[in-house]
């Protein structure tokens, strides 16, 4: 059973992007990327020997950084916001 259903995927973007149909917003995509980052890193944690997976975290890794420098520029106040609600650079 996949981990991230349609359902749950419309309720990121409902909570961060606004509606479900916004899949384009940065907010909603930092915060399906931040869940798919989670749950690779618990993967990972049990197989530390998976190298193949541990690359495919850094790029998602990458991704969400490239993202929220974006909104950093973009919308700082949003930025702000999002980090706080997903518990990011504490």
């Amino acid at each position: 059973m996949p981990y991230l259903t349609k359902e749950k995927t419309a309720s990121f973007f409902n909570d961060f992007g606004g509606k479900a149909a916004n899949t384009g917003s940065i907010e909603g995509q930092v915060a399906l990327l931040t869940e798919r980052i989670n749950r690779i890193s618990e993967h990972l944690q049990a197989n530390k020997k998976d190298f193949s997976t541990h690359r495919g975290l850094m790029k998602l890794v990458g991704r969400r950084k490239r993202l929220l420098t974006y909104l950093s520029k973009t919308n700082l106040t949003g930025y702000r916001q999002l980090i706080e609600k997903l518990g990011l650079r504490k």
